[in-house]
């Protein structure tokens, strides 16, 4: 089997403005570095459009109208001071929420090995009730409680590398002991959660916290004894992974240091923890990244370690 590379061009249709980190080229430079010529085994599939009562898995029915009534009919319309929503933004939400369901959908039914979703707006901030930190919804806690309703399971983890902590998804996760939360992250940063002392409701929550200018071995040093070891004492039955690349040392936004061999490497790491546990499903999704070239470089060598698994 190989893997599958889920996306879909109106994610390029949420403006964000022109000045904006989390911009449409974000997506081009993914999507170039995972050309057919140099990746020509992926599957190529274009993310379906989630419904209501698919985001509503994660966030109450009113809320997810709210986020779509704010949506303006022209221009841009900001719902905080960084997350800002157009008239593409409605349709691109739908898409990066209907890639990561598709996505779990594929995985399970054996048509891939794992899957790579290439989708913005991105997801881990965004909390039950709040848009925020450029999210709107939250893909991968929305993918989490679609794979327990449609296939039969209950434990559910997700791995986050981004820079900053996923607030959104530790808000989503921390009272439901069958759903897991691990996440490095720069600390102190934006948004200011992530705490070790966080914990959820029965330690279902790991934040191992790198200060500004960590590198590859204190990265590598928290996965390996704080994170991956709870993650196996978890016994996921998926694994779906918040793949934000702005930890690299070429991104603008934070002060870590990582490389692509550090994200490689955490990818494998990541892919025998779920060999052990959960028949290899792997399901990752893209959350930051802001350096184009870094993020190009980054997300190619993460999908070559993905495509190592061959089923």
């Amino acid at each position: 089997m190989a893997t599958l590379f889920v996306t879909h061009m109106d994610c390029l249709m949420h403006d964000t403005g022109p000045s904006h980190p989390e911009r449409p080229d974000r997506l081009r430079a993914v999507t170039h570095a995972l050309n057919e010529t140099d990746f020509p085994d992926l599957v190529r599939r274009e993310a379906p459009l989630a419904s209501d009562d698919q985001i509503a898995l994660a966030h109450p029915a009113d809320h997810v109208a709210a986020v779509f009534d704010a949506v303006p009919g022209q221009g841009r319309r900001h719902l905080d001071g960084d997350t800002v929503v157009s008239p593409g933004s409605a349709e691109a939400a739908r898409r990066a929420a209907g890639a990561v369901i598709a996505a779990i959908d594929a995985v399970f039914a054996g048509e891939a090995a794992n899957a790579f979703c290439a989708v913005r707006p991105p997801g881990h901030h965004a909390e039950r009730r709040t848009p925020m930190g450029f999210c709107l919804f939250n893909n991968v806690a929305i993918g989490a409680q679609h794979a327990r309703k449609a296939h039969d399971i209950r434990r559910v983890a997700v791995i986050d590398f981004d820079v900053h902590h996923g607030n959104g998804t530790q808000d989503l996760f921390q009272d439901d002991p069958e759903l897991f939360y691990g996440s490095t992250h720069q600390w102190p940063l934006y948004p200011g959660t992530g705490a070790r002392e966080e914990r959820g409701v029965s330690g279902n929550i790991v934040n191992a916290c790198l200060p500004p200018a960590a590198g590859s071995a204190d990265f590598r040093a928290a996965m390996t004894d704080e994170v991956l070891p709870r993650l196996k004492a978890f016994q996921p039955e998926l694994l779906i992974v918040s793949a934000g690349f702005d930890a690299h040392e070429r991104d603008p936004l934070a002060n870590l240091n990582l490389t692509d061999d550090d994200y490689a490497w955490i990818t494998a790491e990541l892919m025998a923890v779920a060999d052990e546990c959960c028949a290899g499903r792997v399901v990752s999704v893209l959350e930051g990244g802001y350096d184009l070239d870094a993020l190009q470089t980054a997300s190619a060598a993460h999908v070559r370690e993905l495509e190592r698994k061959k089923g």
